[in-house]
């Protein structure tokens, strides 16, 4: 059956007069695909701007849900649910390519090579190399979704809560009922929820009324999208857009030293106020900024002037050689290690018993139970298994080979190639039931599992390592945050072959658009540097150096100690307390969050703050009282994230053709990022 002819089948009755869906409507349309390249590819732009920023981006699946349904509003036949499923798988494979491909962290870390410590050059790619290296990991993550999606969503239905958030609110948009879950997600994204309703007359489900009164709600929540959703998108990416021009003209809007010119200058100690940090501290939510922050407290106002003042680092703050910001980075990378590895130790035990189940024998009553084929889609829906298979070969052969013709064999041996995607797919089965269960894809530690390995596969190898590591991760982050995806086409009951062509189209376009944006980022900009430090990059590259020599700075191994068992212990606290849905589960620090409060100045963690408060006051008190509240909310973060993201492309052709800044008003020198003063 062609791709554009696939027959919509099983969607619920529409309500409120919802035009009813023609069983012929393809859910693979070019309208669907097209716009979710067009957001696909302002996501990339903007994942790469902050990625090299921050080290921290966003998958934005529920807000290029979002943001499709707006788009397809101006159409004649505005887009189904399903169709949106496409938008958005579409829109996700596209943007999240500046970390699969390793454009945010692996390849700054080759170019901080420094030939006496790491007897290689630097290594920077060129625009064909960059194409290449990209293409060796672009399709492996999309190969192994198909039957890593029968496992962990048909079989064990795990939960995926961003996914399964997505879906709630697409059902809402589309006057869908609700999608068949019990859910809990996190409040900032409601859009059917019976434990935090706030209408008056549904606080319990025994009320009479409860469910006309839900569906009212909906109705409220969907009517105040259509009507105000363009209004709060356009607005709020101007806003943002127009303060990303004006920090380039006059740096010192984006540095304001907010704590005296001094703290500024010698220890970072500035603020931010970008729009942009806001909308991405409301998307994360109030208490993964307060773990961020928490985090900045510690490690810039507490670990960072002892270090200096005890002579561990005696550099400037902001090296990340022999300066504070560099040793405690260190302190990050142990925080990040013990609490991914911590966290993964509960999917590993469960993994292990059901692979010993598997391999048991059964018994004859228990047989038909064991092979219950629990699929709702039929095969003409369904990705072949013949395709997967081939695909997974083709892209590990395929990227074996582009990686040794980029890299040489100096760069990595080929046969540890192959070891590093079959490690990747191992990894990608623990990083997709993490996510699962938690909402949180460890690829952080993964790689670092990756590193671990071939330390002792190619000793003495910092290119190697990194390479290997980066291939291992992007094979699982790829498959993560296309889960979510996955999930949400599950319950919507979207083709889920739509979407694998969907994903195959967005990761072969970015291709081009990273590897581009990137390369005219670095013509432009030193990376890492003052203005795109590229914090990842530093974490990549000192643990490969550690592994090869063992050296740590000065006093650092102490407090790396002390820091993984606090947070190990935290990690295993927060596990437990997950597992049995404790309310304030979600209040304790996550160490992933804490860690990236030590990578990144103060001037980012308190924006993001800011962020994260208004996100919980506006769902205390707000979306409380007003109707279509919570979405609102998305809708104008969403904006603010776009906004500075897609005008930092102007900003680059500024930079590029070597307009500069115009005036230094208020910097003194040194405040600024890439101050010339």
């Amino acid at each position: 059956m062609g791709i554009w002819t696939w027959i919509r089948s099983r969607l619920p009755e529409p309500q409120y007069g919802e035009r009813e869906a023609s069983s012929s409507q393809a859910e693979f349309t070019f309208q669907a695909v097209a716009i979710g390249l067009l957001i696909g590819c302002l996501l990339c732009f903007t994942n790469l701007y902050f990625g090299l920023q921050t080290g921290w981006i966003s998958m934005m699946s529920l807000q290029s849900a979002l943001i499709g349904f707006l788009l397809s509003k101006m159409l004649p036949t505005p887009l189904s649910p399903q169709e949106i499923i496409v938008v958005q798988t579409t829109a996700v494979a596209t943007g999240t390519m500046p970390l699969a491909a390793g454009f945010v962290g692996i390849l700054p870390a080759l170019g901080l090579l420094e030939e006496e410590k790491d007897g290689s050059p630097p290594i920077r790619l060129s625009w064909l190399a960059a194409i290449g290296w990209s293409c060796s990991v672009a399709f492996f993550g999309v190969f192994l979704s198909p039957p890593i999606r029968k496992q962990v969503i048909i079989k064990e239905q795990l939960a995926f809560p961003s996914g399964t958030a997505t879906a709630q609110l697409i059902s809402v948009l589309h006057r869908m009922p609700p999608p068949d879950t019990t859910l809990r997600h996190r409040s900032g994204y409601r859009a059917v929820d019976t434990e935090d309703s706030t209408h008056p007359t549904a606080i319990t489900d025994e009320h009479e009324n409860h469910q006309e009164a839900a569906a009212e709600h909906d109705f409220d929540e969907r009517e105040a999208v259509q009507r105000e959703g363009w209004e709060d998108l356009l607005m709020s990416f101007l806003a943002s857009g127009a303060m990303t021009l004006a920090a380039y003209f006059f740096p010192i809007v984006f540095a304001i030293p907010l704590f005296g010119k001094y703290l500024a200058r010698e220890w970072l100690w500035s603020f931010t106020p970008s729009l942009s940090y806001v909308g991405q501290g409301i998307i994360m939510g109030f208490p993964t900024t307060l773990s961020m922050n928490l985090g900045m407290l510690v490690g810039w106002g507490i670990l960072s002037p002892l270090s200096k003042h005890s002579g561990w680092a005696p550099g400037p703050v902001g090296d990340m050689s022999t300066g504070a910001r560099g040793w405690i980075l260190w302190i990050s990378l142990a925080i990040m290690c013990a609490d991914s590895l911590i966290s993964l130790l509960p999917v590993v035990y469960e993994y292990c018993i059901k692979l010993v189940a598997w391999y048991r024998p059964t018994k004859p009553g228990d047989d038909a139970e064991t092979h219950e084929d629990l699929e709702v889609e039929t095969a003409d829906r369904l990705v072949p298994t013949k395709w997967v298979i081939y695909g997974l070969i083709g892209s590990i052969c395929v990227g074996t080979i582009l990686v040794w013709i980029v890299f040489g064999n100096d760069g990595i041996k080929p046969w540890a190639t192959l070891i590093g995607f079959m490690m990747g797919g191992l990894l990608s089965i623990l990083g997709v039931r993490a996510l699962g269960e938690t909402d949180l894809n460890p690829v952080s530690g993964l790689g670092k599992i990756s590193q671990l390995l071939f330390a002792w596969i190619q000793p003495g190898n910092v290119v190697a390592n990194i390479i290997a590591g980066g291939v291992a991760e992007a094979g699982a982050q790829q498959a993560g945050d296309l889960m979510q995806d996955l999930k949400t086409g599950h319950l919507i009951r979207a083709s889920p072959r739509a979407q694998f062509y969907g994903q195959l189209i967005g990761s072969s376009l970015s291709i081009i658009v990273s590897a581009t944006a990137y390369t005219l980022y670095q013509r432009a900009y030193t990376i890492p540097g003052p203005s795109f430090p590229a914090p990842t990059a530093y974490v990549w590259l000192s643990l490969a150096r550690l592994l090869r020599d063992g050296q740590l700075p000065q006093n650092s191994a102490s407090y790396m100690v002390l820091f993984a068992i606090i947070f190990g212990v935290n990690a295993g606290v927060k596990v437990m307390a997950a597992q049995h849905n404790h309310p304030y589960t979600k209040w304790i620090p996550s160490g992933i969050a804490f860690a990236i409060g030590f990578l990144n100045t103060p001037s980012f963690s308190l924006a993001r703050l800011i962020g994260g408060i208004i996100e919980f006051m506006y769902h205390r008190r707000v979306a409380k009282s007003a109707r279509g509240a919570d979405i609102r909310l998305i809708v104008i973060a969403s904006g603010f994230v776009l906004g500075e993201g897609v005008i930092s492309v102007i900003s680059l052709v500024l930079k590029t053709y070597g307009v500069g800044v115009a005036s230094c008003w208020g910097c003194s020198g040194g405040v600024c990022a890439g101050c010339p003063a």
